[in-house]
């Protein structure tokens, strides 16, 4: 099933935007000068926030409120973006001593309408991936920092530094699916009971499954609804698709499959090491998606063993991303129960080795 036509801004929703999607990049000039990138302030935590004009009683009492707070903000450790859409800032400066504040001119509203940031004083507060973590938009001129700061210093802590271990080039990222979702996706599978499920392989020329409860132990539930696709596939376009495209390159435009699987504690439900487009009916597979619906259960965390023993848990919500063609096991869930959203992505010319190879699955 198509996925998506592909998105030309490499950070790319634009407005509405929603906790959980990439802040569209974008390059402006600033206060230094100069032009200034979004880009470049990646592995920060940004509080970015937009507004008419520094003249305004309300874009100078927030700017004044937020600059206030400066002691949180240093130099390639965090970051205050002030964007103002009044050109009778332009001689506007930050003072000297004061670091990890930009003033950003957006004199045609451009990058504002990208943000859907129009009207009021609004902030969005960005991780370290440059991805929403919060919004606030709503509060009066003479909360909104006091508001923007409650929220900033809830931020995680940043972990200290360590040496590289070798592991998979795999990619993780937190707040896929919200709470609502995930529990939505858990009472599907739990209202229909899913279906134990094999693994591909090839037996006299074709691709058929086959059921091996020593080699994969699960059951799966195929959402059929078009309504509940559709929420899961608007996500994926939204959260996964440029974290795929800016960490390996790679534009997804198709899907395959809507599954929740749910791997049983009480008969050790599991994976064992496999690769996931070692057939004719799966060759055209590229990534493969493990979007954790819960986190009530001990085991089930997925291996690489190729690459080591480390192993990878996504949050509640988040996704662990990876190459069909690496070996992978799911280890068994030794406790409670493990929901897990399941889908493959691909792109156009991998649609067109699938359609190829039609004939070849039983």
């Amino acid at each position: 099933m198509p996925l998506i036509e592909p998105l030309n801004a490499p950070g790319a929703p634009s407005a509405p935007l929603f906790a959980g999607d990439p802040a569209p990049w974008f390059i402006t000039p600033c206060d230094l000068g100069q032009e200034f990138g979004l880009a470049s302030t990646g592995g920060r935590w940004v509080v970015l926030t937009f507004l008419d004009g520094l003249r305004t009683p309300e874009g100078g009492r927030v700017a004044a409120d937020l600059i206030a707070g400066a002691g949180r903000f240093a130099a390639l450790d965090t970051a205050l973006l002030i964007v103002t859409r009044s050109a009778e800032d332009v001689a506007a400066r930050v003072p000297a001593h004061i670091l990890g504040i930009r003033l950003m001119h957006d004199f045609d509203g451009a990058v504002s309408a990208r943000y859907g940031a129009t009207g009021a004083a609004t902030t969005f507060l960005l991780d370290p991936m440059l991805r929403v973590a919060a919004i606030v938009t709503d509060a009066p001129a003479a909360q909104h920092a006091a508001h923007v700061y409650a929220r900033f210093d809830r931020r995680p802590a940043s972990p200290a530094p360590a040496s590289a271990a070798a592991q998979a080039p795999v990619l993780m990222i937190d707040e896929v699916f919200e709470p609502d979702l995930c529990r939505a996706l858990i009472e599907g599978h739990e209202t229909d009971g899913g279906r134990p499920t094999g693994f591909m392989i090839e037996r006299d020329g074709k691709t058929v499954e086959v059921l091996n409860p020593e080699h994969k132990r699960r059951t799966d539930w195929f959402i059929e609804d078009e309504a509940i696709q559709s929420a899961c596939r608007v996500r994926v376009l939204r959260r996964l698709v440029p974290a795929l495209r800016r960490a390996f390159q790679f534009e997804a435009t198709r899907i395959e499959r809507y599954l929740v699987a749910r791997y049983d504690g009480e008969n050790q439900g599991h994976f064992a090491p496999h690769r996931d487009n070692t057939t004719k009916g799966t060759a055209h597979r590229r990534f493969a998606v493990s979007i954790n619906l819960n986190a009530e259960f001990e085991g089930g965390d997925l291996v690489f063993p190729e690459f080591g023993a480390a192993r990878f848990r996504p949050s509640v919500g988040g996704a662990c991303v990876f190459s069909c063609s690496l070996l992978h096991q799911a280890l068994p869930v030794t406790a409670g129960r493990r929901y897990v959203f399941v889908p493959f992505l691909y792109d156009d010319a991998a649609a067109a080795i699938r359609d190829a190879n039609r004939g070849f699955i039983g």
